[in-house]
């Protein structure tokens, strides 16, 4: 080869690399190029669900794109996890879901991807508490009666709940440790369908969001039992706490959204620019309040605070589901 011919393809090859350095940034200031996913790890008409379209709606007015959700139910919300996990790092797949993604390794044996690595934090949504709630067949009519009446009449109860590794599932499992009872549970592809049998009375007991369970709750179709926050909500100020009915049971639930590792940091930032500008926005507030839940305080609103959030999750859910005995399922 020639030293003409030598230097003209040097010069396509440094030309060739150069131009793939670029190619990541130019993608990221041309972000979003087309609709955004947001995968939902439960079925439709769920806590995860109906927030995912809240903040879709407003994001959407941010990115310039539609945000569109896709259910991918089961396995306690792993499926969905794990659909994100293969995904494209583009920033054109999201993920949003709860506490249970943390608690996942402590569950699952096999989740075919490293939950402390395969996700990159966009962003903390919103925090709440469960619901304990009842059919309105059960004979208590209060909370303290309740707790009482379902650890004597355990085995003749059923406990629904949308899936090992869920919310709903957690709940139970740490309400079955602190009664000492062992419950017929009941597993679902959502709190959705789940919610759907308790207000039929083909389930006894959901311990549920307070995103779902309290549009059923003023509507007279279940009975509010407790809460598992610290303080009674707003939204139900007769309802008692867990404390107060003299159970043990401080659960907090929480929402964040996902992207798939690797994903540019300078989309991750837009990503989380526009969940910031939905968060302020005096509609999602107001959902947010009647939903019984609260967004976390603005300075937690960074991907750095979600990390380390998301992270000490993951330890914590270890350590509790093991002390409770809860092996991973192979």
């Amino acid at each position: 080869m020639s030293m003409t011919k030598r230097a003209a393809l040097a010069g396509l090859l440094t030309l060739g690399l150069s131009a793939s350095n670029l190619t990541a940034p130019a993608q990221a200031q041309a972000f979003p190029t087309k609709p955004i996913t947001v995968i939902v790890s439960f079925a439709a008409g769920g806590p995860s669900d109906v927030i995912a379209r809240l903040l879709g709606e407003q994001m959407s007015k941010t990115l310039g794109q539609p945000v569109v959700v896709e259910n991918v139910a089961g396995a306690g919300g792993t499926a969905g996890a794990k659909r994100l996990a293969a995904a494209d790092p583009d920033g054109h797949t999201i993920l949003i879901h709860h506490l249970a993604l943390a608690a996942a390794p402590a569950l699952y044996a096999n989740l075919g991807y490293d939950t402390k690595t395969a996700f990159a934090p966009i962003g903390l949504v919103n925090t709440g508490p469960m619901v304990i709630a009842g059919k309105l067949g059960l004979p208590a009519q209060d909370a303290k009666s309740f707790f009482p009446y379902i650890k004597e009449n355990a085995d003749k109860l059923t406990v629904a709940h949308a899936g090992v590794g869920s919310n709903s599932h957690l709940c139970a499992v740490l309400m079955s440790q602190q009664l000492g009872a062992k419950f017929n549970q009941v597993a679902y592809r959502g709190t959705g369908p789940a919610m759907n049998d308790l207000v039929g009375g083909q389930i006894d007991i959901l311990c549920d969001q307070s995103t779902s369970a309290i549009p059923q709750i003023q509507g007279k179709s279940i009975r509010a039992y407790a809460v598992t926050s610290a303080q009674r909500l707003d939204v139900l100020p007769d309802t008692l706490t867990m404390a107060e009915a003299g159970a043990k049971l401080d659960m907090t639930i929480w929402h964040g959204l996902y992207a798939p590792k690797g994903t540019p940091v300078p989309v991750l930032d837009k990503l989380n620019a526009a969940l910031r500008v939905a968060l302020k926005d005096p509609a999602v507030v107001e959902k947010f309040k009647a939903f019984g839940t609260s967004t976390f305080p603005e300075a937690e609103w960074t991907r750095e605070a979600h990390a380390k959030a998301f992270a000490a999750e993951v330890d914590k859910w270890a350590a509790s589901l093991a002390a409770a005995g809860v092996k991973p399922q192979g």
